[in-house]
């Protein structure tokens, strides 16, 4: 399948798998990191990492605490599109990397961006 990401007005899709996004907390200026899987039925979360607790960053109780922070395995279901918003507060925006290449997106305040999966990226 295709995840399809809609950031700045410019729609992008990748044929990949996986991908993973990361950013940095506005507040404790920590990094929280997330991996998702594409299905055909839309993106699951699969694993994510946090590397300290703070200002709503705790993590789940079933955390496990490793060098790099604390790794856990979210139980959200299926995301059928997944929003996501820079508040204008930390030094940059999100970083996707898919397949070995990472893009930074949404570093504009309050421009949204859409994740979904489409065969052509239209909707």
């Amino acid at each position: 399948m295709t995840l399809c990401i809609l950031a700045g007005g410019k729609a992008l899709a990748l044929a990949v798998g996986t991908f993973t996004l990361s950013w940095t907390h506005s507040v404790q200026h920590t990094t929280w990191w997330e991996r998702w899987e594409v299905t055909g039925a839309g993106l699951r979360p699969v694993e994510a990492r946090v590397t300290s607790a703070g200002a709503g960053m705790e993590a789940p109780p079933d955390a496990i605490l490793e060098p790099d922070g604390w790794h856990y395995f979210p139980k959200l279901p299926l995301q059928r599109e997944v929003f996501l918003a820079a508040s204008g507060a930390t030094l940059g925006g999100w970083t996707l990397c898919a397949e070995g290449t990472c893009r930074e997106i949404g570093t504009t305040e309050g421009a949204p961006i859409r994740l979904w999966v489409a065969p052509g990226c239209d909707g």
